[in-house]
């Protein structure tokens, strides 16, 4: 027994012996006096047993948290060697967690390399949407399609006001009232141009049109040479410069 406390003795004093096991090997029990004078060295094994008991459970208990990490960074990896172990080792624990590691630095690549693929896919559908043919002229068309869209939202909100309809109707709505007011305009302008040439038909009018064609222009020019012959300027003076010939 004594051999084999010797030997326990001897790994608590080594220097790969953490420093808290260390410091608590020493202390006032190693008081006690032999028989022959000398020191036992043996009062504190008791106490460092029991923290490596104590270290080791908790190695245990590391161990289900590392696990749970595991399968929760890694759904896939569902097997474990350890599982069915009744000894832990600080290497087993030091293996989980490079590769835990090992994933997480593999979906950050990953992830940088997706982002640019989508970054990519983006520009290069921008560019077919809005005819641009290099990246230069992204930017450019960016800001140009923004300005555009910010003038058209500015029209929409106005004729939504003039047409005193309601700021979510969409630009069907807008547009179909549009072309109704027109068609109310139209159709009012062309009740004037009926009642004014005195005829209800289009062929009526299309027949004034032709005799205005026939009549207007010699008519003009009887007008421009009496300006001439009379040196007058204004065809409201045609009439009395005639009537002071008499």
């Amino acid at each position: 027994l004594l051999k084999v406390l010797s030997h326990v003795d001897s790994i608590l004093r080594s220097p790969r012996t953490p420093p808290l096991i260390l410091q608590s090997s020493k202390g006032p029990v190693q008081n006690c006096i032999k028989e022959n004078g000398q020191g036992c060295g043996f009062e504190h094994l008791p106490l460092t047993i029991k923290m490596w008991a104590d270290q080791l459970i908790a190695l245990k208990d590391l161990h289900r948290s590392l696990r749970k990490l595991s399968l929760e960074l890694l759904p896939g990896n569902t097997k474990d060697p350890q599982d069915n172990r009744e000894s832990l080792q600080v290497e087993d624990l030091q293996l989980m967690v490079d590769a835990i590691l090992e994933e997480l630095e593999h979906k950050e690549k990953n992830s940088q390399t997706h982002s640019l693929q989508t970054l990519s896919a983006i520009v290069s559908h921008f560019q077919k949407l809005f005819d641009v043919n290099s990246l230069s002229g992204v930017y450019p068309r960016m800001n140009e399609v923004y300005v555009k869209l910010g003038e058209m939202t500015n029209a929409m909100r106005n004729l939504q006001e003039l047409l005193e309809l309601d700021s979510s109707a969409p630009p069907t709505v807008v547009v179909d009232t549009v072309g109704k007011l027109c068609d109310i305009i139209n159709k009012n302008v062309t009740e004037q141009v009926q009642q004014l040439l005195g005829t209800q038909d289009i062929h009526s009018i299309i027949n004034k049109l032709e005799e205005h064609d026939c009549f207007f222009p010699p008519f003009q020019a009887l007008v421009q040479d009496l300006l001439c012959l009379l040196e007058i300027s204004n065809v409201d003076d045609i009439l009395p410069a005639v009537q002071n010939l008499k």
